[in-house]
């Protein structure tokens, strides 16, 4: 089943909570998402002020979860809890009788 586009921010947004500050490839890897599509997922989460980048040494650039992203992610963990969703086939299952 597809993700949607909330999913896979929350899915970054995970994966910079869990492991730390990343690189690119390594962000890509974790959250299962293709390079050109991760960029700008990457560039909205910045915009929104829930990641940021970093730049190591000279060149080198990493992202972050910021404590906005934080409180994000932890708001939207606490309603995934309290809603379970319900996946997508099952509502849509053809009503046999």
């Amino acid at each position: 089943m597809r993700r949607s586009k909330l999913e896979m921010y929350i899915d970054v947004l995970t994966v910079l909570s869990q492991r730390g500050p990343l690189k690119l490839t390594h962000i890509m890897y974790k959250s299962n998402l293709n390079c050109s599509v991760l960029k700008g997922y990457l560039e909205f989460l910045i915009k929104q002020e829930l990641i940021e980048e970093r730049i190591i040494g000279k060149s080198r650039i990493i992202y972050a979860i910021t404590q906005r992203g934080k409180t994000v992610l932890k708001a939207f963990t606490e309603l995934k809890q309290a809603l379970p969703i319900i996946e997508e086939y099952e509502t849509t299952k053809p009503i046999l009788y």
